[in-house]
């Protein structure tokens, strides 16, 4: 225990002394011999943001359902599956070979599909609603 509190320790005073990582690179000068300079690269920050956020669900889920917090109807559900569908179709426009996310979009397809076959068979008319809404059918 005391020697894992001393290296926890030092680990943390040497990350806070250096935070950036060094980095060895060789060049040749005029002479034609190696120079090996040490340098110290800077932290990249990676933003990511969602394209999904909690705002936009319920912005759907209140245009769709019956309300913003209706997330379990099936027309709030296959609105939020149709906006995730176009989303990961432009995706793929630009990364063809991300083959994890072409599944994953089949998939969704798939399950939209059984949505929209539940509601067919349950309510004929809301069915045509929500396939008017969302332009599904052309």
């Amino acid at each position: 225990m005391f020697v894992f509190l001393l290296t926890y320790s030092y680990l943390c005073t040497r990350v806070s002394e250096n935070p950036m990582h060094p980095t060895d690179v060789t060049r040749h000068d005029e002479g034609g011999e190696s120079v090996t300079t040490m340098f110290m690269r800077k932290p990249q920050l990676i933003i990511k943001t969602m394209y999904l956020d909690k705002a936009k669900k319920e912005e759907i889920f209140g245009q769709y359902g019956k309300a913003t917090t209706d997330t379990g109807s099936a027309e709030a559900q296959i609105a939020l599956f149709t906006y995730r569908i176009k989303h990961l179709t432009e995706h793929l426009k630009e990364n063809h070979k991300d083959h994890v996310t072409a599944r994953s979009l089949t998939m969704m397809v798939g399950h939209r599909r059984k949505l929209l076959k539940y509601l067919y068979n349950k309510d004929i008319n809301r069915y045509r609603a929500i396939i008017k809404a969302l332009g599904l059918r052309k």
